[in-house]
């Protein structure tokens, strides 16, 4: 099917909701409205894409005009507008694109240290607090499901929850083995030290996304200790749930009540099980995935933080930013922005073919 046969099916569909909205009830009417605010924009943007063509026809129709005056005017009317068509054609392709339907939820982030010891660990509170910043920017909802603090100030691993509409769509390209150049604070002689840093950004997942079953589960709960091993609190509020199928384990102690330790668990054990259905299911982008998240050592890695050169670099797009200390400040949009270009003309690509 062409897309100008997709376009307007489209454009039928939402007439036909549009009547059928007029006498629609209860359920129906929820149902409706959801699929008629998803198509609105795609016929909207017809609707611009049409005016675009029309005047770039009227004007051309008007470039022998005898008037001097008048032919100058169609003629920058023309210019214009013929360059405007190819770009909302292309918008209108990349709306037509199927979508991954985990793009508008909420996430999951889980940061933890790979190869580099106490390094490691520093770098991973540091990008942790980033990440906090980028959604502090963008106005999200930041909470902290667990910080498992280190004796020097970083973390042994750390979990959030980002709620906000979009968010997995823009970091879901953090996911993989992040790699840091620098020299620590504890450095004597200047050397430069390599450690890295696997982040993971999961969609949230909702309970009638994943059924799991009480049978499943072992939970086990413990003293929660902070940094150095000093207790947090007297009570065994620390919670471990391990899903005895998948073998899969989250342990969480950042509350000091069991319950809400407990809570935050099944969320992070729920978007972990989801995560694992989605990949088996699109087998290609479990194939992506693997090869981005890799193992942790220092030889598989997506991006690279040289300090002592004040560059970014993400080696899947060839992309450097000579600005470490803004990307560190949450300002991630230049990365994510080239990330989903890209992916988008890979997909453009590849339907096309």
């Amino acid at each position: 099917m062409s897309v100008a046969d997709k376009l307007e099916r489209v454009l039928t569909r939402v007439e036909e909701l549009k009547h059928l909205l007029a006498t629609a009830e209860g359920g129906q009417f929820g149902t409706l409205s959801k699929e008629l605010s998803e198509l609105e924009p795609l016929a909207e943007k017809v609707g611009v894409l049409r005016a675009a063509e029309r005047a770039r026809d009227e004007a051309e129709a008007m470039l022998g005009d005898p008037e001097p005056e008048l032919r100058a005017l169609a003629e920058a009317e023309y210019f214009e507008q013929r360059d405007l068509v190819p770009v909302l054609e292309r918008e209108l392709r990349l709306m037509l694109l199927p979508r991954d339907a985990a793009d508008e939820r909420s996430a999951i982030l889980e940061v933890r240290p790979a190869a580099g010891g106490d390094e490691a660990a520093l770098f991973a509170a540091e990008l942790f607090r980033a990440y906090q910043r980028y959604a502090e920017n963008r106005r999200w909802r930041f909470e902290v499901l667990d910080y498992d603090e280190s004796e020097l100030g970083g973390v042994r691993g750390a979990t959030a929850e980002i709620e906000g509409r979009g968010v997995f769509a823009r970091l879901k390209f953090e996911s993989g083995v992040h790699r840091v150049q620098r020299v620590p604070s504890t450095e004597t002689q200047g050397r430069i030290h390599t450690s890295t840093v696997t982040v993971a950004v999961l969609p949230q997942a909702e309970e009638v996304d994943v059924e799991i079953n009480d049978g499943d589960l072992r939970i086990d709960t413990y003293r929660a200790s902070g940094a150095g091993g000093q207790h947090v609190n007297k009570t065994d509020s620390a919670v471990r749930i391990t899903h005895l199928p998948t073998g899969t384990v989250v342990a969480m102690q950042e509350e000091k009540s069991q319950h809400k330790n407990r809570a935050k668990a099944m969320k992070v054990l729920r978007a972990r099980l989801y995560e694992a259905e989605r990949s088996r299911v699109h087998a290609t982008r479990a194939a992506d995935r693997k090869s981005q998240v890799g193992t942790g050592d220092r030889s598989e890695r997506i991006r690279t933080y040289n300090f002592p050169q004040g560059r970014v670099t993400d080696h899947r797009i060839g992309l450097t930013l000579h600005k470490i200390d803004r990307v560190m400040l949450g300002e991630l949009d230049e990365l994510v922005d080239a990330l989903t270009a890209e992916e988008q003309a890979a997909k453009l690509a590849a339907a096309e073919e």
